[in-house]
């Protein structure tokens, strides 16, 4: 079983797991290809640098406007790996979400600076407009992007994490409440990027630590508030945490929503054979390593001993189904990790709907409050859920027409099947002129000849 362990020593944000989850392995020109599949063009840069903190290299990410007004987020030394600005031509003009003052008339949900430890310190002018986005901005920007689905579906996960708890802390109904820390573009691209490296490392369980959050105040529109934020600890309810190892803010609302989207299990121990390990760098200076750390590593899966994912099942047959989005909304965002509707015909020939859900036993009470409490359902099956999966690999391939990523799939070291990615092929058919069929066919052929000569192993 391969596992993704994050060890929040110095908790987390949003910009520091970008670094950890590149240094431990995520290609950074494929992480840049991806998040330009967004559409967000011409609003920003991502820069991605090897730097030292405390002497522990690392990799620091920083997302910089290019509308102006930037200042950079650290004077240190650094050697960049990569700078790449998107194309021009976005529909859209953002401010950061990170370590900004402003006065507005109006409320935002997150007023004050939740990443002065690892901020990417932007200042700037509101002469210039500011938008401000809703999750259902949000939805549609993730929706209308070329990324593939099991990605949208985590960055939505995590997006929920961080809208109801500003619902919550606001006392607003959540398609009421304007984000300022999810509207803004380098929070999208913490939170989606967070998404597309999970999708490319193919875990099978992501494990983590009790998570710092720092003590003290920080300042905001109102005045001082303690830390953790209030957005920060509605996320955190039911996750173990530390606090006061520095007087600052260590963990952040888009950080907490992260761990508490994907994470399977918190724990202290490490129990599993280390293979690689990332620290993503935060900015601010301080007595300790301001680094997360995580690793990837295997469990034998004898040694596995937590409970594995539940199936929960309800036969619906008196629902409004308009509520069946909102339900859906609801269940992914308190933890569910699939959620699928089968139309289905019950006794006196009652057409109905099953509702089944897919979720991980540390967070099934979540999910059936959810149930209980937004739909008709009087009761609900459950059945314990085994799973075998195939290792995965991506790898690059050259065709006439340009290169393709293709998926090879592989069960006990040997190759059995291999895929090319969709998006891809309708790239190269666009760029081409050419039907995608023809481009299939072209992928294939090559693709075979270079298995014949030599056929990949893991």
């Amino acid at each position: 079983m391969k596992i993704l362990y994050y060890d929040c020593f110095a908790g987390i944000s949003g910009d520091m797991n970008l670094g950890a989850l590149i240094d431990a392995g995520v290609d950074p020109d494929y992480f840049l290809r991806e998040i330009a599949k967004l559409n967000l063009q011409g609003e920003f840069e991502v820069r991605i640098a090897k730097a030292l903190k405390k002497g522990i290299s690392g990799t620091k990410v920083d997302v910089l406007l290019t509308g102006g007004g930037h200042t950079e987020a650290s004077h240190e030394r650094v050697k960049p790996i990569a700078v790449k600005p998107l194309q021009a031509g976005s529909r859209f003009k953002m401010v950061s979400a990170h370590s900004h003052e402003h006065e507005h008339s109006h409320t935002h949900a997150h007023e004050h600076d939740h990443d002065h430890l690892n901020a990417h310190s932007h200042t700037h002018d509101h002469s210039h407009d500011h938008h401000h986005r809703n999750v259902r901005d949000i939805e549609r920007i993730i929706a209308a992007s070329s990324l593939s689905d099991s990605v949208k579906e985590v960055s939505m996960k995590i997006f929920m994490q961080v809208a109801l708890a500003e619902a919550k802390v606001h006392g607003k109904p959540l398609e009421e409440v304007h984000f300022h820390e999810v509207g803004a573009i380098d929070s999208i691209v913490d939170i989606v990027g967070a998404a597309i490296c999970l999708d490319y490392l193919q875990v099978d369980k992501v494990l983590a630590s009790p998570v710092q959050v720092g003590g003290g105040f920080v300042r905001c529109a109102h005045g001082l508030i303690p830390v953790p934020a209030p957005a920060t600890v509605e996320i955190l309810k039911g996750i173990p945490v530390k606090a006061g190892l520095v007087p600052f803010e260590t963990t952040t609302p888009t950080g907490a929503a992260i761990l508490a989207a994907v994470v399977d299990e918190f724990t202290d121990k490490t129990d599993f054979v280390m293979e690689a390990v990332g620290y993503g760098l935060g900015t601010r200076e301080l007595e300790i390593p301001n680094v997360l750390r995580v690793f990837l590593g295997r469990i034998e899966e004898k040694r596995e001993s937590a409970p594995g994912p539940i199936l929960l099942e309800t036969n619906i047959d008196d629902m409004n189904p308009e509520l069946y989005g909102y339900v859906e909304e609801q269940l992914f965002a308190h933890g569910a990790s699939d959620v699928f509707k089968t139309p289905i015909i019950m006794k006196k020939g009652r057409p109905a709907v099953k509702l089944s859900v897919l979720v991980s036993s540390k967070r099934e009470k979540e999910v059936l409050e959810v149930i209980f409490r937004e739909t008709t359902s009087l009761g609900v099956r459950k059945f314990p859920v085994g799973k075998a999966m195939l290792d995965r690999r991506f790898v690059k391939h050259n065709t006439r027409y340009g290169e393709v990523t293709i998926k090879n799939s592989y069960y006990e070291g040997k190759l059995v099947k291999y895929k090319p990615e969709y998006e891809d092929c309708k790239r190269l058919a666009q760029e081409n002129g050419v039907p995608i069929s023809k481009i299939y066919r072209e992928i294939y052929t090559s693709y075979e000849v270079n298995l014949d000569e030599s056929e990949p192993e893991v």
